[in-house]
């Protein structure tokens, strides 16, 4: 009998992970610790629990990057998705789900499944007679297991309140109002965008901080604390009127060329993916609310119609440095037979979690069996989120991040595409690329 390829964690990642491999020919041992050992988030011990909500996002293909995510996953013969499209409830243009009986879709499918055993118990660390192994155990990794990837990368980035800062699309800054500007013209001179603030707009903003509405933690988040080094932006504004001024807010060493002087104070973004699509808030890691985080930071000079490809958030989370850690298979650099999907490679949400699993579970079974996969085009929904975490983000700044158009590379100069048809171009492309992807796949297989 052949060996097994194992996969521990049950959650989306993993039971997409177990699903693909199997399906592509290769016996799977799908690991999980539930029952055995519960977490605090947890109800149920069913494969693929959604322990938040139920709401798979967008499920607009032609114009929102999920939504493209939701196809390229059905159209890869993904089990979480055709689970998700069974048990959908109304919910406008999502695809939202019976969360009971979408676990309980998934659970059965996977035990009735002939080459997939799953075993209930917890794993610290793969036995090294386990020739491929999986790792989805996504941002509640038991402390045993966590430990161990501490160890192994060197990472302090392991269940603590992961401190987000929001994300802005380039296209929508005011650029007639922003500037490039390095502090004193350091580096490249020009490696940051600079949005001003006079006095009365930083006055404004900081009453706004101090007010907004925060999102309040969970009974099992009040004993991880955040570190005093990325504080919330709020609560340091908390701390007294001047101390973002003299902060991640601070002017010095920079002149605003529309009046030739140094602004009051200043927010900066940094660039925050290789296509220089996405820029960072630096210093903005929040609690606000979503929405009130939208409407605040909208007060903020050049961030007046600021498109968020990610808000900010703290949350407890597991998670790895996969630029640094990973290769383009999703392999463990220092232990190749090792590889992670799902939210502890460094996504965010219930989708983005599940395609990291169907990508990880493809790369697995084919390395067992003796077949040729090359990763999806970064075209594709799914080459872009790969290429993200495992080469194009900084592994300096790396921070969970969802699916966005901003991780696509641009259209052809010749496409000569308006604005508004932009994102249905991207996804067109996108589907015809992964469609030319999946036919070398099975192509490869036979």
């Amino acid at each position: 009998m052949s060996e097994p390829i194992h996969v521990i964690g049950g959650g989306l990642a993993g039971s997409e992970a177990a699903w693909q491999a199997a399906q592509a020919g290769a016996r799977v041992v799908l690991h999980e610790m539930r029952p055995v050992r519960s977490t605090d988030a947890h109800k149920t011990d069913g494969l693929a629990e959604l322990v938040c909500s139920n709401s798979f996002r967008s499920d607009d293909w032609e114009n929102n990057a999920v939504g493209l995510l939701h196809e390229e996953m059905r159209q890869a013969g993904s089990l979480i998705l055709r689970a998700g499209d069974q048990h959908r409830l109304p919910a406008g243009g999502a695809l939202a789900v019976d969360r009971d009986g979408f676990s309980q879709a998934v659970t059965q499918t996977l035990e009735r499944h002939p080459t997939i055993e799953i075993r209930r118990e917890e794993i610290g660390w793969p036995p090294e007679d386990w020739r491929l192994v999986v790792i989805a155990t996504g941002p509640l990794t038991g402390p045993s297991l966590a430990e161990a990837l501490r160890a192994r990368s060197g990472e302090d980035s392991l269940a603590f309140f992961d401190a987000i800062a929001p994300v802005v699309h380039r296209d929508s800054i005011d650029m007639s109002i922003a500037w490039m500007q390095s502090r004193y013209d350091k580096g490249d001179g020009a490696d940051y965008i600079n949005c001003p603030m006079d006095e009365a707009q930083y006055r404004a903003f900081i009453a706004a901080l101090r007010a907004g509405e925060k999102t309040e933690f969970k009974e099992w988040e009040t004993s991880t604390p955040y570190f005093e080094g990325c504080l919330p932006i709020e609560v340091m504004a908390a701390r007294g009127e001047e101390t973002l001024r003299f902060g991640p807010m601070k002017p010095v060493g920079l002149t605003d060329p529309r009046t030739g002087k140094r602004p009051f104070a200043v927010v900066q973004l940094r660039q925050d993916n290789a296509l220089g699509t996405l820029w960072n808030m630096v210093g903005f890691q929040t609690k606000l609310k979503h929405g009130e985080q939208t409407r605040i930071f909208r007060m903020i000079s050049g961030l007046e119609h600021a498109n968020f490809a990610r808000l900010g958030g703290l949350h407890r989370n597991t998670f790895i440095n996969s630029p640094r850690l990973l290769d383009g298979e999703l392999r463990l650099k220092t232990e190749p037979r090792v590889r992670f999907a799902g939210q502890i490679t460094g996504v965010e949400g219930y989708i983005e979690s599940a395609a990291i699993g169907l990508l990880s579970g493809r790369f697995a079974a084919a390395e067992m069996l003796g077949r040729a996969i090359t990763p999806p085009p970064s075209t594709t929904a799914l080459g872009a989120l790969l290429a993200h975490i495992t080469k194009d983000a900084d592994a300096k700044t790396f921070q969970p991040m969802n699916v966005n158009f901003g991780l696509f590379p641009e259209l052809a100069a010749s496409a000569r595409v308006s604005g508004r048809d932009r994102k249905k171009a991207m996804a067109h492309r996108a589907l015809a690329d992964l469609d030319a992807w999946l036919g070398k796949d099975r192509v490869a297989a036979e």
